[in-house]
């Protein structure tokens, strides 16, 4: 499994290129114990046919322990492959996405 934990627009990135190139619903975000989003549902989905990727760390205890601008986005580590192979036709190379990595760097 791949786990990110990060801020919204980055969030928002891995969101998009997990959208990329399929058609149907990829990303889930189940209601559940901290620990179910960030290991659980994404070990469970490697089995699946399709994978989705899981957004998460909604819950309220478990936010206790992160970053208060950070969300977690797991994913099983072959459909993370999958998304790196579309990096360079997806939205990361128009200005969009330039104008939000300078909001992430802050510039």
């Amino acid at each position: 499994m791949v786990i990110f934990f990060d801020a919204p627009d980055v969030i928002s990135g891995l969101f998009t290129l997990a959208n990329f190139y399929v058609i149907e619903d990829n990303v889930g975000s189940p209601f559940s114990a901290g620990c179910s989003t960030l290991v659980l549902y994404p070990y469970l989905e490697r089995y699946s046919p399709n994978p989705k990727c899981i957004l998460g760390s909604f819950d309220i205890s478990a936010r206790l322990h992160i970053n208060k601008n950070m969300l977690s986005f797991s994913l099983p580590f072959e459909r993370f492959k999958k998304m790196v192979q579309n990096m360079d036709q997806s939205f990361l190379t128009t200005k969009s996405w330039e104008r939000i990595k300078r909001r992430i760097k802050g510039a």
